[in-house]
Parts: structure tokens; sequence; C-alpha cells
């Protein structure tokens, strides 16, 4: 095997190994987290346990604990143990590996458990070529992802893997892996009683990120220094916020921005808009998701709500970041507050649905332009009345497709503007069925 493919090689033991590394668990007794995945007769432990292993995929944000896991796996399993990162790896130097896999498994019956991390980097393409050795029993593949796999794994793969997720650690688990990290610090500093409970409540939920911020804490302070939780504040400087950007947390934050808005909770919109924004997501597209908004589950019920975000989106694009970000404040908090319509929403879906049933359909004859003496000639506009010239400027006339029945797709709410909607189609269907019914009376 070339050592060079093997991201856990150990040809070269430099001694200033990072702390995340030094006291990374090398037992499952010593793992922090994950309680219910590892728990006792859990699918993944009982494959540890008797080291009978099949093809799956650990699929969480990072810090973990998923590279600790192929770690473990690879020092306690009897059978040969490949592991690739997908950054920094190409996937012809995989297929080599999954083709001496396959000659091990015909000449010595002993398979190959091949570790991706990063799993999600190959393209759809590149996950093609893992097929045919999962399938013959050659690898046994362990694939490591912080995306969702519904999305970056293709189908074919995902059903031939088991999906363990890893969930955030909690701050008690991170607080666990920073008092046992403490040990193996051979600096000198006095660490306040809150320091270490600062640094796991900072991490995120990411084991890694918790160690790298103690470790750099503990480097750039002097010898003996006091270390305070302001101090801690000040060696960090600002702390990242967690924010997956164009990745699935990205959309679960739009996502609950949204439902908050639409829940009509001011609070919590503004508080997602806050993630947001100080993440730096691109302020524009936030304000093109409350456009959206505006019409989707506002609508008419308060048509001044998309007047109000279009002119936020002007002033977002106007200003820039970071003065946007109260016009940005401003539209979440009129928005929440408007009353709440979905009509529109439902309106169009259903006229959408009878539009492609019956595309096929033709204009009716006496709604059709006839700008030439042709046209004119084949009856195109022949009886069609110009509602202006008629009582109330209004003359009833069918305009869906001749074989099609008239439908009512609209049906304001009782909220907001839409009950002046409301009236304002009541008087229409009025005169369009008097009108219905003199016609019938004068044909009787």
């Amino acid at each position: 095997m070339n050592e060079q493919m093997d991201i856990f090689s150990e040809k070269h033991k430099p001694t200033n190994v990072p702390l995340a590394e030094r006291v990374r668990p090398l037992s499952l007794a010593e793992i922090k987290g994950q309680n219910k995945l590892l728990e006792p007769g859990s699918l993944l432990r009982t494959m540890i346990e008797q080291d009978n292993y099949s093809s799956f995929i650990m699929w969480g944000p990072p810090g973990t604990g998923k590279t600790t896991l192929a770690r473990l796996i690879q020092n306690l399993t009897k059978s040969r143990f490949v592991s690739f990162s997908a950054v920094l790896s190409s996937i012809k130097d995989v297929k080599n590996v999954m083709k001496e896999a396959e000659y091990n498994l015909q000449t010595t019956n002993c398979n190959t458990i091949l570790f991706v991390d990063e799993i999600h980097r190959f393209n759809k393409s590149q996950q093609d070529a893992f097929l045919h050795y999962i399938e013959s029993g050659a690898i046994i593949l362990i694939g490591a992802t912080t995306e969702n796999p519904s999305f970056e794994v293709i189908p074919a793969l995902l059903s031939r893997c088991h999906v363990f997720v890893l969930e955030k650690l909690s701050d008690e688990d991170i607080l666990g892996i920073l008092q046992q990290a403490i040990q193996q610090i051979q600096k000198p500093v006095n660490l306040c009683e809150d320091a270490l409970p600062y640094l796991a409540q900072h991490s995120g939920g990411d084991g890694r990120k918790a160690l790298n911020n103690l470790e750099m804490v503990v480097n750039n302070a002097a010898a003996g220094e006091d270390l305070t939780v302001s101090r801690i504040g000040e060696i960090l400087a600002r702390q990242i916020m967690y924010y997956d950007k164009n990745r699935e947390e990205h959309y679960n934050i739009i996502s609950a921005l949204h439902k908050s808005l639409r829940g009509s909770d001011a609070q919590a919109g503004l508080y997602w808009l806050a993630r947001m924004l100080e993440a730096g997501e691109d302020p524009l597209y936030v304000a093109r998701r409350l456009v959206r908004f505006a019409s989707e589950d506002v609508g008419l019920a308060d048509p001044q709500a998309l007047i109000q975000a279009i002119a936020v989106k002007e002033a977002v694009h106007f200003l820039g970041m970071p003065e946007a970000n109260t016009a940005l404040a401003q539209l979440v908090v009129y928005l929440a507050t408007a009353p709440k319509s979905n009509a529109l929403y439902d309106a169009y879906k259903q006229a959408k649905d009878d539009a492609l049933k019956s595309s096929h359909l033709g204009v009716p004859m006496h709604i059709r332009n006839a700008p030439t003496k042709l046209m004119k000639d084949l009856d195109y506009g022949k009886n069609y009345h110009y509602d202006h010239l008629y009582e109330n400027g209004y003359y009833y006339q069918k305009y869906f497709p001749d074989p099609m029945p008239e439908k009512k797709y609209y049906q304001p709410s009782n909220f907001g503007f839409e009950k002046e909607i409301r009236k304002r189609l009541d008087w229409w269907t009025r005169l369009k069925e008097k009108q219905l019914k003199d016609k019938k009376d004068k044909n009787t």
C-alpha cells in the first residue's frame, strides 16, 4: 500500500502534535458523546466489538468523532484497513487500492476496509467506482461526511450503506474532553473555574474546535498567567460562528427564519436573521427569501408587505452590510406581525395543476386578439364584449377554455386586506349571477 494515501499513517512521528490529536480516544470507553449511537447492543458498537462490518457512512458536523471512530476501527480490526481523504487523494488512487483489494479477496479470501473521509468531495460519477467493489465484497466502505448524504451521495451507493448520524457534542461532553486534555498540557497556566465551561459553551458542539481553542489560549498565554474568561476572550479575539454556508445548515437556518415569520414570532425571526447576517450570509439572499415570504405567506392580506420587501431589497443593494442589517430587521418584524394568508400560494398551485393538465385546450375565439384581416375572417375576437361599455363596467363572458369548467382558485382569507378583496369578489360574482339569470329569463 502506498503509505502516502493513508491519512492515518504513522510513518512520521513529529513531536509537535496538535492537542486534539494527542488526546484522541483509543477505546470506546474513552469516547465522549454519541451515547445513543454507541450504546451497548447498538449496531455500530456491535460491529466494532465483533469486528464484523458492513459498509456504512458516518454523517455529522465537524468535531463530533467521525475520524476518531475510524481510527479506532483501524486499531482494533484484523482486516486490512486503508484510509483516504477525498480532499487530498484522487479517485484514481482509490481505484488502485480497490483493485488490489479485489485481488486480495480472490487470492487470500480477505476483504479490505476502505475509509474515505469527506466522501462527498467525490462527484457522482466518481462515487460510481465504489459500487462494483462493494458488491463483490472486495471492500467494506466506511465513509465520513459533514454533508447530508441524501444530497451528496448517489442513491445507488447510499442504498448499499447504512447511515450513522452523529450529533453535535453537548457542552457537558466537551467539558469532559477538555478536562482530560488539560492533563496533557505541560505549560504552567492558571485556568479560572469558568474557563473550561466557557470554552465548551463556545465550541458550537465541535470537540476539535474546543481543543484547538484551548491549545491556542495556552500557547498565547504567558507562563503562570491567570486565564480568566475575559482574558480567554481577548486571546481568541472573536468566536467564529457556526454556519454551514451553502450547505445543509444554511438551509436549516433560512427555514427557521421563514417558519418563525409564518408563526408571527418577530423575536425568533430577529434571532435567526442575526445568525445568518453575523455569520457572513449574503444579505441579498436573505432579502430575496423575504420577498418570497411576503407573497407566499402574507400576500393580499397585507399588500404593503411586498412593497416593503422590495424597498428593503433596494436598501440592501444600496447600503450593503453592515448598514443594511437594520433594514432587514425592519422587514422581518413587519412580516412577522403582518396578517398571514397563503391563499395566493394555494390558488397558483391549483391553477398550475390545471394548466399542466389542460395546456392542449385553445384560447376561446372571442377573447383572441385579431390584429390582421385574416384573423378577423377566422372569427378571432368575434362576439367579444368590451366591458367598459356596459353598466358597472362589467359584462359576463367565459374566459376559461371552452371545454373546461370555470374554477375558483383564489379563496381570500378573513384576515387583513383580504376581507376587502372578498367583498370585491362577492360583488363581481353577484353581477355575474344576475346577468346569467337575466339571459336565462330572456331565453325562456
